[in-house]
């Protein structure tokens, strides 16, 4: 598929990435565009916690059928159609710091879910970040005005 958000590209970007350290004052909520510029995640206060869904995104067509993107790399068929527009990427996020969230992040890249941890390095970057196994690494993401 053309353009996928690659928040967590799991093997590539995600090795050579280097955390970055929180700030005082951050605060996650908000529209936050990925790294790659290709999606924008809404982030707001949730069960205790945040929650982040997809609201934007650079391609929202897709070019092979003429409709909306959708989550055709989840391994569950039924899931596999659901659109991308609106695609809750965070769950269970809850406080494990000041300024830090842990919980798990689902990829769209391959339909699975990972190990994240999300900080405001700032009031203008969100760091997102996951782990594969002993593998981690992540991305910043900017505040979308």
């Amino acid at each position: 598929m053309a353009c996928r958000f690659g928040f967590i590209a799991i093997l590539t970007a995600l090795l050579g990435a280097t955390p970055a350290k929180a700030q005082a004052g951050g605060n996650p909520t908000g529209i936050w565009l990925t790294q790659a510029g290709d999606a924008k995640v809404r982030v707001n206060k949730c069960s205790g916690g945040i929650c982040g869904v997809v609201i934007w995104l650079k391609d929202p067509i897709n070019p092979a059928t003429g409709k909306p993107q959708v989550d055709d790399k989840n391994p569950n068929p039924a899931l596999a159609k659901r659109p991308m527009i609106g695609l809750r990427l965070f769950s269970g996020m809850h406080p494990s710091g000041p300024n830090k969230w842990s919980g798990q992040i689902y990829n769209a890249d391959d339909g699975n879910s990972y190990a994240s941890s999300v900080s405001a390095a700032g009031p203008d970057a969100l760091r997102v970040e996951g782990c594969v196994g002993a593998l981690c690494g992540g991305e910043t993401w900017t505040r979308s005005r």
